[in-house]
Parts: C-alpha cells; structure tokens; sequence
C-alpha cells in the first residue's frame, strides 16, 4: 500500500496538498484570530466576527463557502474580509509546492507543518508586530526533533544557538546603544526555532535573504515617503519568507554560492 502510494505521479501529490492546504488555512484563520487574543483555538466554534453566531459546517467549506455567500454572512449578511478566502488560498498553493516537491516522505510531513505556522505567523506579526511564544516555544522543540532528523542532531543544536544567539546580541546591543527595543523577542525564539530546524548553514542564508528583503522593503517604502528610518518595520514577514526559499531552493542556491566562491582565482 505505502509503495503504491510513493509511486503517485507528483501531481496527485499536488492535488492532496492543495485539498490540505485549504483545510488548514481555514485553521489557520481561527489561529490569526484568536492566538493574539490569548483565546482558545479549539472551543468555541467558528462565528461571525460581526454577529458572533456560530458558522454552519456547511459554510465553513475553504473557498467555496466564501464565494457561494457572495462573501457575506448568512445571518447577519455583513461583509467577511477578503483576507480569510486569501490566506486559505495562499496555504493551499503553498501545501500543493509541498507535497509537489517532496512526495511521499518525512519531510514532507515536516514542512506540512511548518509552512501553515509561517502564514500564521506573518499575518499577526503583520496585523499585531507580535510572534506569539505558544507557536515558537513549541517550535524550538520540534526543530530540534525534526532537524535532527533532516542534518543531525548536532547542526541542528549549532543552529539553534547561532541564530539564537545572533539575534540576542543584536537585540542586546540594540538596547544598550539606543537604551529602547530595537528587536522583539518573538523573533529571536523564531530564528533559534529555523535554526534548528533548517541547521546552521541554512540559518545563516535565512537571515541574510531575510535582511535583504526587509532592507529592500523599507527602502522601497522611504523611497516612496510611506516610511522614514523611525518605522517599525515587522521582521516576522521577511525571515518566514526567507524560510520558505530555504525549503525550496536552499541547498542548490547555498551549493551554487560555494562553488562560485571555491573556483573563484585567487
């Protein structure tokens, strides 16, 4: 049964993911919701956040529900954001590339659970400049489970504590120089969680495309006048998206780096 599962052609896979995907997010909505709140995400069940009743299982299909209703509430008949048919489509294409990419395995699994709480996490530290420790905190544990697993134990601890410790010392001397916060300490429990996870090299490439399009972004929006130095600027957003491009793309792009570097003439 499993090896004729593993012999699925990658679009089936795709098909799977997409179908997991959007159940996730709809969760994941409820997360986005209710986790800065500090409110239980299993209990009560899904209502309208204008009208407060519970949302018929029939209209809390992912995507479809939402376009059946017009995008309104069947009770109250208010308009629902165009944010939550959003953030379930983007997890269901991002749980498709998933299971696209890495078939019938153990990372596949992994990274199943990982990219659903980096849409999580982008959202409310977007809406609330906040990544809430009960996604970190567990984070770190299964990053060093599950990166133990994927590079070994030992990068996975290295990890953990180079971009851990990385992030604290920026913090740190942030505060010292400039006596106010510069660094918030959700996103130094994210990196140590990545670094686990991804390993010691991959924390290094996540940081640096992180910087880079957290950099990009404030000058794009100074350069607009949007923003001025003084902005804060949620770095959440750009080390999840750096995460991701680790998972996809980072070992050919770190393997390329190195090869350029190593046959470069001295």
């Amino acid at each position: 049964m499993i090896e004729n599962i593993s012999q699925l052609p990658p679009w089936t896979f795709a098909l799977i993911g997409l179908a997991y995907g959007l159940m996730v997010g709809s969760f994941a909505n409820v997360c986005i919701s209710r986790l800065p709140k500090k409110e239980s995400i299993i209990f009560p069940a899904s209502n309208c956040p204008h009208c407060n009743k519970p949302i018929h299982a029939a209209d809390n299909i992912p995507l479809i529900s939402y376009i059946l209703l017009k995008g309104k509430c069947r009770n109250c008949k208010q308009k629902i954001s165009l944010i939550y048919p959003v953030i379930e489509l983007v997890t269901g294409l991002l749980m498709a590339a998933v299971f696209y990419r890495f078939g019938f395995s153990w990372q596949c699994l992994i990274f199943a659970i990982v990219v659903p709480a980096l849409v999580i996490i982008t959202v409310i530290d977007i809406e609330h400049q906040i990544i809430p420790d009960v996604i970190t905190l567990p984070g770190i544990v299964f990053g060093l489970a599950a990166g133990s697993y994927l590079n070994g134990w030992l990068d996975s601890v290295i990890g953990l504590a180079l971009g851990g410790g990385m992030f604290w010392l920026l913090a740190e001397g942030y505060l010292r120089l400039r006596g106010k916060i510069g660094m918030g300490g959700g996103d130094i429990k994210y990196i140590a969680a990545a670094g686990a996870l991804m390993g010691w090299v991959q924390v290094l490439f996540i940081i640096f495309i992180g910087a880079l399009a957290g950099g990009l972004f404030g000058g794009i929006g100074m350069g607009v006048k949007k923003l001025n130095f003084l902005s804060r600027i949620p770095f959440g957003p750009f080390l999840a998206l750096a995460t991701l491009i680790s998972i996809f793309f980072g070992e050919p792009i770190v393997d390329w780096y190195l090869n350029l570097v190593t046959q470069q003439p001295l």
